[in-house]
């Protein structure tokens, strides 16, 4: 890449050329972004995944535009009209928009009014017009009345037309047409007349009539207005005063008062109604769609993120059920490693009514198969067979959890789930599923299309390619951040490892599955098609549990193994010792052994691994409990206060599962006392909150729930989790910090207090 790019870079993301530099190198080489933000940190000076991701999104976007760049060179060079001062502007140009600008002069064109009337041979009049510099107009359009043009009329309406687009195609024009869009644009939306009354098309009823600031427009506006125009129930403009505009272009380009200069107004009238607006307004659109689409994937990016990240069960036997009204309550038992050892059905609810069948059949399950906790998917009947699990003494502990399903019905019928339960029906696939994403959400997860998970905002209206690319850099983050183990990790789970593609990881698996555990690191390099670039890119990620070497259940990539070596022997002490005493690593002199190759990022990386090599940096998973009053919407009254779960979250605001089969909103506005940009900033997915119901409307089905304390005098006392500050939430959502003087509770604080005993009971 051109020196002058990376400079750009540089400047517009505030980072140094050499970082740009390197990071453009590392990827040259084959490097990812997980790779890079882990093991070449001297590299890029300790960037993150965010910046180093930024770094790449600018480089791909400049060696696009340098491709493009040839292209317009290579056509207007062949239509001999490249200048040396336009070939100059046209290298030195660094934004997409302004180098098409450059280019529309001299764009290959179907046939326009412009083109016609130019075949006619009026385009030097056109040019007397604009230059507003003869006084007898009718005399100078006389002469060019011919057998294609019939009068003077005629000949000065092709004048006009190719003056419109001259008009269109100026740089200047269309910058300030831009710039009054960018100040000044509306975004409006009309309801078609006989579509209004449709039931489908009440969803949209807030934009029947709608008008407001293009530039104060959120995203999932713009994106709910697009959706219900390409539905057929809007029409949507995007507009700016007219007059205004076109005075501008008048003073620009009207230098005379003779009859030309009046052509010249009414030329650039035409041009503004038919082709500079039209064009300016496709592009505003489009930006708008575009900023739209990322705002709604970064949404979607960061609930994904949270989702994946999610606590995990861990090696514990599970029953997992998939609950159901009619069809009963699908049931599997699942080893400690996700294996399925066993199935079948319960039928607990109407219509069946088995309820002690379904009792003497969960006890008997765990006994046998030795559960240690239950998993519960939330949709249909999860809140009633939540209610027969938790009726039931096992006779020891037994953990029971809620577990969100959504996207487990994608999963039970996709290739993935059919190579894997070749034999068993969807209804099986759907149970394993839930109770896997106890287990480990993640390696679960991975199987799914993320658009199916349930925790996008408009996922299906914004730019797939662009939203596949999103996804799939937060899975391979998220999976790279934990780590694999090697020796029980799906082909599924592999292929997001870096350096790993779906041959490589496929023949991971057929590796191990003919030779047996890997049990090193370096046995890796016997797998067909591992070359020596592929190993540096995944071998610090993979995991090997029981290895001889523990560095090999560690993050300590290989390439610095001997590093470890030297500080062991230099403490005259062995590796295990080195990673059980802590005393040992104190002694550690970390300016001994930087070198030019290995500096103090990696020194310190490696040390913080020692400390606790191979865990897992995903918090632990937390047993929660609904309010058990609350079954069905209709349970749902305005002033409970109530526990729940943060189910999705959206720049608007956050969804809340309570309980009922609808999830209520927390409007971005109730979530917390103080003002909030992003919520974000004060809720992540799967939170366990206190929400207080503020509104219900039954028959649409709709919640509105605020996290504001609800103190009298709308004061601020305790703050629950959730309700920003830099709190962390206890179990069960409520907030510490509780005040040394205990003062007489208000209502609010006693439900809260009444629900915290429920949980710790």
């Amino acid at each position: 890449m051109e020196v002058k790019y990376i400079q750009k870079i540089a400047e517009k993301l505030s980072f140094s050329i050499k970082q740009i530099t390197n990071i453009h190198d590392l990827q040259s080489e084959g490097a990812t972004i997980p790779f890079m933000a882990r093991y070449r940190k001297e590299a890029t000076n300790n960037m993150d995944e965010v910046g180093i991701g930024q770094v790449v999104e600018q480089i791909a976007y400049f060696s696009e535009l340098d491709k493009r760049k040839e292209t317009v060179v290579k056509t207007i060079e062949g239509l001999g009209k490249l200048t040396p001062e336009l070939k100059d502007r046209i290298e030195n140009c660094y934004d997409s928009t302004e180098l098409e600008d450059i280019y529309l002069p001299y764009k290959p064109k179907r046939k326009t009014r412009a083109t016609q009337a130019i075949e006619k041979g009026l385009e030097p009049l056109a040019k007397l017009v604009f230059e507003q510099g003869v006084e007898n107009m009718d005399e100078e359009a006389a002469k060019f009345i011919n057998e294609q043009v019939k009068d003077i009329k005629e000949a000065m309406q092709g004048a006009r037309d190719i003056i419109a687009e001259w008009v269109s195609e100026n740089e200047q024009a269309r910058n300030k047409v831009r710039q009054e869009f960018t100040e000044t644009a509306k975004l409006s939306s009309k309801v078609l007349t006989s579509k209004k009354e449709e039931e489908e098309a009440q969803k949209y009823r807030d934009y029947f009539e709608f008008n407001e600031n293009l530039a104060d427009s959120p995203s999932h506006r713009i994106l709910a207005i697009r959706r219900a125009e390409k539905e057929g129930y809007l029409v949507m403009d995007i507009n700016i005063d007219k007059q205004t505009a076109v005075d501008d272009l008048n003073r620009t380009f009207v230098k005379s008062n003779n009859p030309f200069a009046t052509e010249v107004k009414k030329a650039i009238d035409d041009s503004f109604d038919r082709l500079l607006k039209p064009s300016i307004e496709n592009e505003f659109r489009l930006a708008s769609k575009n900023k739209a689409d990322e705002e709604a994937i970064n949404v979607f990016a960061e609930n994904l993120r949270q989702l994946l990240l999610a606590s995990p069960l861990g090696s514990k036997k599970v029953l997992a059920l998939d609950p159901g009204f009619r069809t009963g309550c699908k049931l599997v038992c699942l080893d400690a490693q996700g294996n399925l050892v066993y199935n079948t059905a319960i039928y607990p609810h109407p219509p069946q009514n088995d309820w002690q069948g379904s009792v003497s059949e969960l006890k008997f399950l765990v006994d046998k198969y030795e559960i240690d906790a239950i998993g519960i998917g939330n949709g249909t009947a999860g809140r009633e067979t939540e209610q027969l699990v938790r009726s039931i003494d096992f006779g020891k502990p037994v953990s029971v959890f809620q577990v969100n399903e959504s996207g487990a019905s994608i999963y039970s019928a996709s290739e993935v789930a059919r190579e894997e339960f070749p034999d068993q029906d969807v209804t099986v696939r759907g149970a394993v599923s839930i109770g896997r994403r106890l287990l480990d959400p993640l390696s679960e997860l991975v199987k799914i299309d993320p658009k199916s998970i349930g925790v996008g905002q408009y996922q299906h209206d914004v730019n797939q390619t662009r939203l596949k690319e999103a996804l799939d850099r937060v899975v391979e983050s998220a999976v790279n951040f934990v780590g694999v183990d090697v020796n029980t990790a799906s082909k599924h789970l592999l292929v997001y490892v870096s350096g790993l593609s779906n041959t490589l990881a496929k023949n991971i698996v057929e590796y191990r599955a003919k030779n047996g555990a890997f049990k090193t690191r370096e046995e890796l390099k016997k797998v067909p098609m591992m070359g020596p670039k592929s190993f540096e890119q995944c071998a610090g990620f993979l995991r090997i549990p029981g290895a001889e070497n523990p560095l090999d259940n560690s993050s300590v990539h290989p390439e610095s193994y001997h590093v470890v070596e030297s500080m062991a022997k230099d403490l005259q002490a062995s590796l295990e010792d080195l990673i059980k005493k802590g005393e040992l690593r104190k002694k550690i002199n970390k300016k001994q052994y930087i070198t030019e190759s290995i500096g103090e990022y990696t020194i310190d990386d490696i040390l913080k691994e020692l400390e606790k090599p191979g865990r897992d940096p995903r918090a632990q998973i937390e047993e929660f409990r609904f309010d058990e009053t609350i079954k069905a919407i209709e349970d749902v009254k305005p002033g409970m206060t109530v526990p729940g779960i943060v189910t999705n979250i959206t720049n608007f605001g956050v969804f809340v599962d309570i309980g009922v089969k609808q999830d209520g909103l927390v409007h971005i506005s109730q979530l917390s006392n103080t003002f909030v940009s992003d919520p974000n900033e004060v809720v992540k997915l799967n939170q366990k909150v206190m929400v207080t119901v503020s509104e219900v409307d039954v028959p649409r089905k709709r919640i509105s729930l605020t996290m504001k304390d609800q103190q009298k005098g709308g004061g601020g006392g305790e703050r629950r989790s959730g309700g920003g500050g830099d709190r962390k939430p206890a179990a069960g959502g409520a907030g510490k910090g509780q005040p040394k003087k205990q003062e007489p509770l208000n209502p609010f604080q006693a439900k809260l207090a009444e629900l915290k005993k429920k949980f710790n009971d």
